[in-house]
């Protein structure tokens, strides 16, 4: 391959103009998903970053954080955990709070997802205002574990979430950005 990684898959992220309201730009990874090679150019890029370093699980953010996480707690050949919206899982929880632009909104794990000590990757498709991942990584956190870094195919630099997330002390890792600016 002849362009970088990163911009390869950039490029097969699909902009959609005014969705879900006017004035929004949706950035869809269904095509980076359709497509074999994207998706393992997609899957490689966190594998080749995440294989020398000691974790233990990976938990993905509901929904497409699951599709990402699975294949790459496979890949990695360790466990997956399910971070859900509320009401989802049917065993004990424990849930976190946070704030949407117009509410708020609740994550759940099992209470028996993590063990104390263990090295968690977190993953989800996007960072936009951080408040899913950073109530996440919070789950994680009270059940004992060490959240080793959140991760994402996209960051939406100006709407501040990664630097939220970074703020909250994560380690923050994704392999694009998009501006408002950006077509």
């Amino acid at each position: 391959m002849n362009i970088d990684p990163a911009v390869y898959v950039r490029n097969a992220i699909r902009s959609v103009p005014d969705w879900p309201k006017p004035g929004v730009t949706f950035r869809d990874i269904t095509p980076v998903l359709q497509d074999p090679r994207s998706f393992r150019v997609l899957i490689d890029m966190f594998v080749y970053r995440y294989m020398r370093q000691r974790l233990d699980l990976v938990a993905g953010v509901d929904a497409r954080g699951f599709i990402l996480g699975s294949v790459l707690a496979y890949e990695l050949n360790l466990g997956f955990v399910p971070v859900r919206k509320k009401g989802k899982l049917p065993f004990r929880t424990v849930a976190e709070e946070y704030s949407l632009e117009y509410g708020n909104a609740t994550v759940e794990m099992h209470t028996d997802s993590v063990r104390p000590g263990q090295r968690v990757l977190l993953i989800d498709d996007l960072i936009a205002t951080g408040g899913t991942m950073i109530a996440a990584s919070k789950l994680l956190q009270r059940l004992g574990a060490n959240v080793h870094e959140a991760a994402a195919i996209i960051e939406l630099p100006d709407l501040g979430g990664g630097q939220s997330m970074r703020d909250s002390g994560l380690e923050v890792y994704t392999v694009c950005s998009f501006s408002s600016s950006d077509p």
